[in-house]
């Protein structure tokens, strides 16, 4: 026969058998949090959307480095960095039309 310390040992391993499957089963019974589907936010472009004429301006070869227009864009984009209010930019030259010749140092013979 058990003497009263099996018992006891036997007693408390049943508990706590009971007591672990009392807590799987209320954690598996309480409702989980639904799940939100964050969805990247899509920013609206702005009409005046530097993107496409920082873009422009990146593909301009050395030559086209002081393009006129470019440096505008290019200050207009350090400004928006630093937290300053957005400025209209100025408008674009057509590709056709000369920008205005600016005489180097180097140029003159």
């Amino acid at each position: 026969m058990l003497g009263k310390s099996e018992i006891f040992r036997a007693a408390a391993i049943v508990a706590l058998v009971a007591c672990f499957i009392a807590a799987l089963a209320a954690i598996n019974r309480r409702p989980s949090a639904p799940a939100v589907e964050t969805t990247p936010t899509t920013i609206a472009p702005t009409p005046d959307d530097l993107s496409a004429e920082l873009r422009r301006c990146s593909a301009l070869g050395p030559q086209d480095a002081e393009d006129p227009h470019c440096v505008a864009v290019w200050e207009e984009n350090r400004q928006r960095f630093f937290g300053r209010p957005a400025r209209p930019l100025p408008p674009q030259t057509p590709p056709g039309a000369a920008a205005p010749a600016t005489p180097s140092s180097g140029d003159a013979r």
